[in-house]
């Protein structure tokens, strides 16, 4: 009988304890700092998304010396026998974080091919309509609670392949928001401070729709919904109900405010660039420090010219375009590095495909796909080096070899993702997020 009353008076002890904890404010303030070590802690991916196929040659792999070499030099990185481009100063400072992978060989060299067969790991055929990357990640790393969205897009281009930026036969779940898209208004136009304008599309009511009529129409919405779902639980009716209802959470969240760009200093946004490249950089640090799980920004033709894809005045363009890389990106690893954010999140770098080593007779490179580069940085990722080499010429792998597969996962493992992991499709079929193997090399 005594150890039962010491029993229950240790447990009618303790439980006054915690109350007054609770009661004195100090434990709700220790959940919230344990709710943000928990966000710190999750895994994120941010895809820097080069629209129309960099030239491996001018940025990552030169070739000094050879007539394929071009007019750029090289430029000794923070890592010992790393190279750059002359014009990537800023990022050959942060080159320990950094992993090239200079032996891509892949098998697309049409845009809209490429464009689906590297962000999804599979090329474009048959019925099934794979899954973007970004959703696919979403969906292992993220919670189906969480109030953003699990997958945000900045500045993409579709005109290539629009099923390569969707989520397939994950559904609407998982459908990437996208922000200041090139195909939607605002992308480019710059505010009355300067910056361009990333807008979410449908995220701010007109200004003549009051609170009160706003829920007059939402209220009428809802009423009208649910009758018709009643009857028709599947297809087109079930997806647009899905879409329309995070539209409207977003809209009445607090969560909203990350895309407001205008609350961060104005030497910072300054630090990343005034492009939509760079703004969107600075908009990818604020959705992961808010937890969101992928986010990717473009940089290319949605940026106006050429972009990427210079068959034509291919070192003016590459020169131009590596300067807006090198301010977005670096100062985002900065950025997330001062924030104890890098830690948990990795980084790719890439395109459709990349481009010839040999110069055309304009100037320019055109689609190659046989031997190319992309880069890893962050997070996971064994950074300081390159992995695979290409001959001197640049037009052949010779070691590490990596298929589009494979670059996908390495960068779910890295992410502390399965590289065997499996979702599945419309009809319950296991489908691999990828059927590559990752490179253990380039991983921490």
């Amino acid at each position: 009988m005594h150890h039962i009353l010491s029993r229950r008076q240790l447990l009618s002890s303790l439980a006054a304890s915690i109350a007054g904890i609770s009661a004195s404010g100090w434990f709700p303030l220790f959940a919230q700092q344990q709710l943000a070590e928990a966000k710190k802690k999750s895994r994120h991916v941010i895809l820097l998304w080069m629209s129309g196929g960099p030239s491996q040659t001018d940025t990552w792999d030169l070739k000094p010396g050879h007539e394929n070499g071009g007019e750029f030099s090289e430029i000794q990185t923070s890592s010992p026998g790393l190279r750059f481009s002359e014009h990537l100063p800023k990022l050959a400072a942060l080159s320990d974080k950094m992993a090239v992978l200079r032996g891509l060989s892949t098998r697309e060299g049409d845009h809209g091919r490429g464009t689906y067969y590297m962000r999804t790991g599979y090329a474009p055929m048959g019925p099934v309509r794979h899954p973007s990357i970004g959703s696919s990640l979403a969906s292992q790393l993220g919670s189906p609670d969480f109030g953003l969205p699990g997958c945000v897009s900045v500045g993409a281009f579709r005109a290539f392949s629009e099923d390569a930026f969707g989520a397939g036969f994950l559904g609407p779940k998982m459908q990437p928001l996208m922000v200041g898209a090139s195909d939607m208004p605002g992308t480019t136009a710059n505010g009355t401070d300067g910056f361009p304008q990333l807008q979410v599309q449908g995220m701010n009511r007109p200004a003549a729709i009051t609170d009160a009529r706003m829920e007059k129409r939402l209220t009428m919405w809802k009423n009208l919904q649910s009758g018709f779902l009643a009857s028709h639980q599947a297809g087109a009716p079930k997806t647009h109900n899905m879409i329309y209802e995070g539209a409207v959470r977003l809209m009445n969240s607090e969560d909203a405010q990350a895309f407001d760009l205008s609350e961060e200093p104005a030497e910072l946004r300054e630090a990343y660039g005034r492009t939509v490249f760079g703004q969107g950089c600075l908009l990818a640090r604020r959705l992961i420090e808010r937890g969101v799980s992928f986010v990717e920004v473009s940089l290319g033709t949605s940026s106006g010219g050429a972009g990427w894809d210079t068959h034509t005045d291919n070192f003016n363009a590459v020169k131009s375009l590596s300067a807006d890389l090198d301010n977005g990106w670096a100062t985002l690893m900065t950025d997330l590095s001062d924030r104890g954010l890098l830690e948990s999140t990795t980084i790719l770098w890439m395109g459709e495909f990349g481009r010839t080593p040999k110069i055309n007779g304009t100037s320019g490179r055109d689609h190659f796909p046989a031997a190319w580069s992309a880069v890893l940085a962050g997070a996971g990722i064994a950074g300081g080096q390159a992995y695979g080499r290409t001959s001197d010429s640049g037009m052949a792998v010779e070691d590490g070899q990596l298929s589009a597969e494979d670059l996908l996962a390495t960068l779910c493992v890295a992410a502390g993702v399965e590289e065997k992991t499996t979702q599945p499709d419309d009809n319950g079929r296991p489908i691999r997020i990828t059927e590559g193997t990752a490179a253990k090399a380039v991983l921490a």
